[in-house]
């Protein structure tokens, strides 16, 4: 399986992971510009990207990114004095364990958009899809994806939902994250309205409370930029 087709493997499967690119590399180095490899969450590394002195360095700052969501130009350094042109914002690691040389590497965290999966068929249903979608999440009507990917399940209604939530053959775990009826009291009286209030309770849920799909990012330790950004790698 080539690079590419990997990459689209994941994505597809919705596996967080780092792509990681060598932009820059300064003898001598086992790496070279252009090499790449892929970071998954639980640290495993496929690719290459530099040999095992560098690896712990981009294994810790991949997840740094990932944890963060965001991309990082990494600098990998020996000890001593090494001329290598300044990047602005580059995240730099002195890395005592490297021979000589130094590495940029950049690091672009694939996170898939959460997922929200919609059950039911009202004019409330239509409108909250319209509006997911808009947020850019990732948006499944009744029968479309597997419960265990979804960030959030929305029932449309009360008693909609519970004759729904009969027929899903849910785990305990499952049905206690399902909310039926769901969205913040905010006096919403249209559908498009009571969409509002529904998305909101989503996005809390999401962005404040942290809720992820079960299992997801189980096996990430929490890693922060700052923390992959300074020390020895």
């Amino acid at each position: 399986m080539t690079m590419s087709e990997r990459l689209q493997q994941l994505r597809r499967s919705r596996t967080p992971f780092v792509h990681a690119t060598v932009v820059r590399a300064q003898h001598p180095t086992s790496a070279h510009t252009g090499d790449q490899a892929i970071l998954l969450s639980d640290g495993t590394i496929e690719g290459f990207v530099g040999g095992q002195c560098a690896q712990n360095s981009v294994r810790k700052a991949a997840l740094g990114a990932l944890q963060a969501g965001e991309s990082v130009l990494l600098r990998v350094l020996p000890d001593g004095e090494v001329h290598f042109p300044e990047a602005a914002g580059a995240c730099v690691v002195v890395n005592p364990c490297l021979s000589g040389g130094a590495l940029e590497i950049f690091l672009d965290p694939q996170v898939p958009a959460p997922l929200v999966r919609i059950c039911g068929a009202t004019p409330i249903a239509k409108a909250l899809a319209a509006m997911t979608a808009t947020l850019g999440y990732e948006v499944h009507r009744d029968g479309d994806a597997d419960l265990a990917q979804a960030a959030a399940v929305v029932v449309a209604s009360e008693v909609r939902g519970g004759a729904i939530l009969g027929g899903l053959a849910l785990t305990d775990a499952e049905r206690r994250r399902v909310h039926t009826p769901v969205g913040l009291p905010i006096g919403a009286k249209t559908p498009a309205e009571i969409a509002v209030s529904i998305l909101a309770e989503v996005v809390r849920a999401i962005r404040v409370d942290g809720l992820i799909a079960p299992g997801r990012d189980a096996a990430t330790p929490h890693v922060s930029r700052e923390e992959a950004c300074h020390g020895h790698g």
